[in-house]
C-alpha cells in the first residue's frame, strides 16, 4: 500500500522558502553556517572576526563593522564600503538587485533594508551615499528602486517605500491587483525627521527638510522645509535665517571631511 503523497508539497515549500532566503541552495548553507558560527559573538572580537571572514559571502571595500545579529539574505547582492558600519538587529535582504552602501555610512538598531523583488521589476534595489546616518528602526523598501546621496540623516522610525498596492477594482482582492514601483530619489543632505513617510515616485531635492510625521506623496523642491499629512511647503531654506538660532550650536570635535 502506498503512503499519501506530502513530499511533494513540503519539498516545494521547502524550495520556495530557501529560494526567498538565498540565490541558490548552496548559497544557503554557506551563509547561514557563517551566521551560526560567528553572527552571535559579541565586542570587537565578534566585529573583527565577521569583517574578515564575511568577505566569503558579501562584497565588502576594506573595512566595514558588522554588530552581533545582524541578519543578511542574499549577502552575494550586498556591497559594503570601507567604514560601513551595521547596529545590532540590522536586517538587509538584497534580492536580487542588490543593497549598496557606500563609505562611513551607518545603518542604527533594528532598521530594515528590504529590496524583496520577486516580480522581476528591473529597477529594484537600494543604493545609499557617503556619511549617511539611517536611524533607529527605520525600513526602506526597495522594490522600486532607493537612491539616497551623501550626507542624507533619517530619524529613528522613518520610512522610504519604493512600492504601492493596486486596489482600485472592487471586485478583486487588492492583493491580486498587482503592485507599482516607480522608485524614490533622495538628493544630498536630505534631513528627514523621527516617524516620516516617504512614498513611492517621490524625489527630494538636495538640502530639504522632511518634518518630523510627515507623509511625503509629492516631490519636494530643494532647500525647502516641508510637513504634514500630506507633506506641504512651510518655508524655503534661503539663508535670511543664517545665525538667527537662539540655542547653543554644537559642531563636530574633529575637523569635517571635504
Amino acid at each position: 500500500m502506498s503512503s499519501p503523497k506530502t513530499e511533494t508539497p513540503l519539498l516545494e515549500s521547502l524550495n520556495l522558502y530557501i529560494s526567498r532566503q538565498a540565490s541558490n541552495p548552496f548559497r544557503y548553507v554557506l551563509e547561514q553556517s557563517l551566521y551560526a558560527l560567528l553572527g552571535w559573538i559579541p565586542t570587537i572580537v565578534g566585529l573583527g572576526l565577521r569583517g574578515v571572514l564575511y568577505r566569503i559571502i558579501l562584497r565588502m571595500d576594506s573595512w566595514a563593522a558588522i554588530e552581533k545579529n545582524v541578519r543578511l539574505r542574499f549577502a552575494d547582492n550586498i556591497h559594503l564600503a570601507h567604514g560601513v558600519y551595521l547596529d545590532e538587529g540590522v536586517y538587509l535582504h538584497a534580492c536580487p538587485s542588490g543593497i549598496q552602501i557606500d563609505e562611513r555610512t551607518i545603518v542604527m538598531h533594528g532598521s530594515v533594508l528590504h529590496v524583496y523583488n520577486f516580480r522581476d521589476i528591473p529597477t529594484s534595489g537600494i543604493c545609499i551615499g557617503k556619511d549617511c546616518l539611517i536611524g533607529e528602526y527605520s525600513v526602506i523598501r526597495g522594490q522600486g528602486g532607493v537612491t539616497i546621496g551623501d550626507r542624507v540623516y533619517t530619524s529613528p522610525l522613518t520610512q522610504i517605500l519604493a512600492v504601492n498596492h493596486v486596489y482600485e477594482d472592487p471586485d478583486k482582492p487588492f492583493v491580486d491587483q498587482g503592485i507599482t514601483a516607480q522608485g524614490i530619489v533622495i538628493e544630498d543632505d536630505v534631513w528627514i525627521g523621527a516617524g516620516a513617510i516617504i512614498l513611492d515616485g517621490v524625489c527630494v531635492g538636495k538640502g530639504a527638510v522632511i518634518s518630523a510625521g510627515a507623509v511625503v506623496t509629492n516631490d519636494v523642491p530643494p532647500h525647502t522645509v516641508v510637513g504634514g499629512v500630506p507633506a506641504k511647503k512651510i518655508k524655503e531654506i534661503d539663508g535670511s535665517e543664517v545665525g538667527s538660532v537662539d540655542n547653543v550650536i554644537y559642531h563636530h570635535l574633529v575637523e569635517e571631511r571635504s
